[in-house]
């Protein structure tokens, strides 16, 4: 693995995904998928498992069929471990994909066949903070030490998958012109069963409150985490490095006290008051 970032189409991305550009960007979507996209270290695998559970009925043996890496496909990475491009062109429909990619680099194919998307937006602090601790993990990611460098990195958009800002707002400037559903993690974690009744309503599924319920227990971080089919546990190790801490790691909202000293966060308040002040983008941003 090549641990460099590389400028694609104006954006920071992994130099092993990078070089594979064209055939995301003509991946064929087909009518009837659903796109989970976020920024990473947004809640992704969090509404993956929700999705999967949604789309049958609760069942939690059928959702632990297989990984949710292998059950939701993600699509910047089929050309590097399984499953592939052959298995997921394979796949029955409606596919339920994932992706990282912006709003303008989404392949042209899931707007061309009107799928529906559902976008996980976090509050950039905990965005930041959760990232730097993934990035310790990632292997084809620069390492991301020290802590001050990266903060600095990610506000100039310098990380995997490019500004924050852009991603965030992109998604949310295009919802009214596609089928975009619009979900804030700090929503998901306050009101886990309105949100999840949101994402079943526009998947177009009528799910009896038990069952929603259901969902919302067996979708908790701890019940996830401790359910190899869903903690990303065996993610493939040559990507992904889980010796010194697994993927899933405190999932809570106002993590970045941890890591921000004071200075950080005014430098940090000010950038971020800079880069938004031309959305009408709000977040419950913990103080």
């Amino acid at each position: 693995m090549q641990r460099r970032l590389t400028v694609v189409e104006g954006m920071a991305l992994a130099q092993d995904i990078a070089q594979n550009w064209q055939q995301i960007w003509n991946f064929q979507a087909r009518k009837g998928d659903v796109l989970l996209d976020t920024y990473p270290k947004s809640g992704t695998t969090w509404m993956q498992e929700i999705v999967d559970l949604i789309m049958n009925d609760g069942d939690e043996q059928i959702c632990r069929r297989a990984p949710v890496y292998e059950r939701i496909p993600f699509i910047e990475l089929l050309h590097l471990m399984k499953p592939g491009m052959e298995e997921v062109n394979a796949m029955p429909s409606p596919r339920i994909l994932k992706s990282h990619l912006p709003v303008h680099l989404v392949p042209p194919s899931f707007w061309r066949h009107d799928c529906k998307v559902i976008y996980v937006a976090r509050n950039a602090r905990d965005t930041v903070t959760s990232y730097y601790h993934f990035d310790q993990m990632l292997q084809f990611h620069p390492d991301p030490n020290p802590w001050e460098n990266y903060l600095e990195r990610f506000m100039k958009g310098e990380v995997g998958w490019g500004s924050w800002y852009d991603h965030v707002k992109g998604f949310w400037e295009m919802k009214e012109k596609h089928q975009i559903l619009y979900i804030f993690f700090e929503d998901l974690k306050k009101t886990p069963l309105q949100q999840i009744q949101k994402v079943a309503h526009f998947l177009g599924k009528n799910l009896p409150e038990e069952t929603l319920s259901q969902i919302a227990r067996l979708s908790t971080f701890d019940h996830m985490k401790n359910n190899p089919m869903a903690n990303n546990s065996d993610f493939p190790k040559e990507i992904l490095n889980q010796s010194k801490s697994g993927f899933m790691r405190k999932g809570k909202v106002g993590d970045w006290k941890t890591m921000f000293t004071v200075q950080q966060n005014e430098i940090f308040e000010d950038d971020y008051r800079r880069q938004m002040e031309d959305s009408s983008l709000t977040f419950h941003n913990p103080k």
